[in-house]
């Protein structure tokens, strides 16, 4: 695990703890070490969660699909990104999604239990620790609520500008790159994929965009 740790280091939820400091806490929060294949499920909606964790390697998609096999994508997991941290509660219940290994992946797993009380040793890093993930929880939120006024919008158009803007408001820039690729866009907008596909090939031609694969430049 210690060659994790540059990764650890640079999440929210170590953010500003040393990686020797990281590396004497592991034992404290019970950390493991478990690695998925590309498909496989890391979670099956249904499924309890008692830990928070981090992906070390890989990539990751959160996915839900209805009774009729229509998929939706809630979020995509990137090296070093948190998760699980929804299920913090006991009276959360059981994860409401699946979480997918988009690539071959390495995930380390925390005790939530061990995170959430002070070890014996009380370490004085504990306490930036649980700091740090109440940060990392209210930042998530924000990304939800900023989603949610994605998938307001009516038509496939209108979520495709509110996505695209929110990007390049991101990324301070009109020339930018997004995270998925056009099935996956379609998924997380919940739209269909030829319909927004014609929506783009539109938007180009009315001089609004250009896009290449996931690189779009916004036109004035």
């Amino acid at each position: 695990m210690k060659q994790y740790l540059p990764i650890l280091k640079n999440s929210k939820l170590f953010s500003g703890v040393l990686e020797s400091e990281i590396e004497a806490m592991l034992s404290c929060l019970n950390a493991r070490l478990h690695t998925y294949k590309k498909g496989e499920y890391v979670f099956r909606q249904g499924s309890h969660i008692e830990d928070i964790m981090i992906l070390a390697e890989g990539e990751l998609l959160i996915q839900i699909d209805d009774y009729w096999g229509n998929r939706s994508i809630i979020n995509r997991v990137d090296t070093g990104e948190m998760f699980g941290e929804a299920y913090l509660a006991p009276e959360s219940g059981t994860i409401l999604n699946d979480v997918v290994a988009f690539k071959d992946s390495t995930i380390i797993f925390f005790d939530v239990k061990k995170i959430l009380t002070t070890c014996s040793s009380a370490c004085r890093f504990h306490t930036m620790v649980m700091q740090n993930l109440f940060f990392a929880i209210s930042e998530k939120n924000r990304k939800l609520v900023q989603k949610l006024g994605h998938m307001s919008k009516r038509t496939t158009r209108e979520k495709l500008i509110s996505y695209l803007s929110g990007q390049a408001k991101q990324q301070n820039s009109g020339h930018f790159s997004i995270p998925f690729n056009r099935q996956q866009l379609a998924d997380f907008l919940s739209v269909d994929r030829s319909a927004m596909s014609n929506e783009l090939s539109k938007m180009r031609e009315e001089g609004l965009l250009e896009f290449h694969k996931n690189e779009f430049t916004l036109l004035l």
